[in-house]
């Protein structure tokens, strides 16, 4: 009895730690409870509704990251910040602070963000340089155009700026955009052929291939759908934040990779976890909280954010087959 009881248990040990989004959760729960004890119930409280909010503009660019780094090994999208600065100040000028615009916002930046997405592919395959170089040169462009358009920058309009600031029971109402967009992640990733194709393109390109999978087409097609994303999230922090400013992506290159890897997505690619991402970009806001109450600076919370990717990388990268 005793003898057939241990390989079930030890089994189910190897499940529960093989659950990509496990650790991101846990460590959310820890520093939630390390907050409450530190500070308080009432302002870890307070923290939380306010993670509300500023978690979902961490969760839409780590949504798009996510879908670049399962498209396989090498692929990763660094034009994160350029992308987020040039879809935020010309949604704003074609909104004009009206609300009758907002439709016009919303399709101008879906425009832009599959203008930046093509281009980025474009760059990797014909002038077959590494994603990383590509993206980042993009990046200089992007900026650039951002800064001669970045003048006299107008409002948000009020219906827009009111639901980004809105709250139900102390709850962002952005929550329900991120919710929704990562339900729609979701389904493709693990319903639709689609998503499977972007899975075995990252585990095996070649395979992939020979399977009739057209590679090519799947991996321009994750650059595209990272650049959407990260527009609709420029869009919805323009409004969230009073107007668009050029340095309001900054923050969000180290942000899309670290709530990627924390979130449990394989960096060899192959495995995606929308969930991971929520549960890292929760985890992540409630540690920057931590060390702002500190008095920690802004290099130190970079330092601790490396950190925090190559440990997690390596205790929870799955096992030693996996990454290599």
């Amino acid at each position: 009895m005793k003898t057939a009881m241990k390989p079930s248990m030890k089994a189910s040990a190897l499940t529960l730690r093989d659950i990509p989004w496990l650790w991101s959760v846990i460590g959310t729960v820890l520093v939630g409870v390390a907050t409450s004890l530190a500070l308080g119930l009432g302002i870890a409280g307070n923290m939380l509704s306010a993670a509300s909010a500023f978690v979902v503009f961490s969760v839409l660019v780590g949504l798009g990251q996510m879908l670049v780094v399962t498209s396989g090994p090498g692929n990763i999208d660094l034009s994160i910040p350029a992308t987020i600065a040039l879809s935020g100040v010309v949604s704003m000028r074609v909104m004009g602070g009206a609300d009758s615009a907002i439709w016009l916002g919303v399709v101008t930046v879906i425009g832009i963000g599959v203008g930046i997405g093509l281009f980025n592919y474009l760059l990797i395959r014909m002038l077959r340089i590494p994603p990383i170089i590509a993206t980042l040169s993009s990046s200089f462009v992007l900026q650039s155009v951002a800064i001669s358009l970045g003048h006299g920058n107008a409002a948000p309009p009020p219906a827009l700026e009111n639901f980004a600031l809105s709250r139900v029971a102390g709850v962002s109402g952005l929550a329900s955009v991120a919710l929704l967009v990562t339900l729609l992640t979701g389904i493709v990733l693990f319903r639709l052929v689609q998503g499977r194709s972007l899975s075995a393109v990252g585990q095996n390109a070649r395979a992939a291939n020979l399977a009739g999978v057209r590679v090519e087409w799947v991996r321009c097609a994750t650059y595209v759908a990272c650049a959407v994303l990260v527009a609709l999230c420029a869009l919805l922090l323009s409004a969230f934040s009073g107007g668009a400013t050029l340095d309001m992506g900054a923050d969000y290159m180290l942000l899309s990779v670290a709530v990627v890897v924390i979130g449990g997505t394989q960096v060899s690619g192959g495995r995606a976890s929308p969930t991971g991402v929520w549960g890292a970009a929760c985890f992540l806001f409630l540690i920057n909280a931590l060390l702002n109450a500190s008095g920690t600076g802004a290099g130190l919370r970079a330092i601790v954010y490396g950190a925090l990717i190559i440990g997690v990388t390596t205790i929870a990268g799955g096992s030693p087959a996996a990454r290599r």
